[in-house]
């Protein structure tokens, strides 16, 4: 499926999970939850998990806000990326990371659906991988003050649009937690 050459592999990417991204978000104790349920099975079928950690003059690296939430805890043996831009892959070493564990295939959770997780879909998918949207661990905060619609129908919509989205001999996916098999096929869209 994927467009890169000799990466049959799965990562699940957690991104901006931390505590002054979520704080506040839509559903984040749920979301949470999930996104540890998806961590662990993850590591149990042996699928690379890789942490996206952002900073910037909101988040300033090493404090509190900065870290990730105390639910989720990454494993010493665990790609960690620093990122200061909305798509994990800009001017970060994920590419070099995914490549050198042969993964065309990303499973994406995390925060914020408006942002950061939107930008990351589709900057994979412009890069050649197939990606899969977890349509029940990503999560947003609420700006409808800023003319945005509120959180649910942020997350609803990136989950409609995604599940229609896809490029040249990549697949864009969308599926429920509950239906995440690391080890199956990367589901047609």
């Amino acid at each position: 499926m994927t467009t890169l050459d000799n990466r049959p592999n799965t990562a699940l990417l957690v991104i901006d999970v931390q505590n002054g991204v979520v704080s506040g978000a839509h559903e984040r104790d749920t979301i949470v939850g999930t996104i540890a349920a998806l961590v662990d099975k993850a590591r149990n079928s042996g699928t690379e998990v890789v942490w996206i950690q952002h900073s910037g003059d909101d988040l300033p690296s090493g404090s509190e806000a900065w870290q990730y939430v105390p639910e989720l805890e990454r494993a010493d043996s665990e790609a960690l990326v620093h990122k200061r831009y909305g798509d994990s892959f800009e001017a970060t070493d994920l590419e070099d990371i995914l490549a050198a564990r042969g993964v065309g295939h990303v499973v994406i959770s995390g925060a914020q659906t408006d942002a950061c997780i939107r930008s990351t879909l589709h900057g994979a998918i412009g890069r050649g991988y197939d990606t899969t949207l977890v349509a029940d661990a990503h999560t947003t905060g609420d700006l409808t003050e800023y003319g945005a619609p509120t959180p649910d129908k942020v997350i609803a919509h990136t989950n409609l649009y995604w599940e229609y989205s896809g490029a040249p001999g990549r697949v864009a996916a969308v599926v429920p937690a509950a239906d995440v098999d690391f080890t199956a096929e990367v589901p047609s869209s």
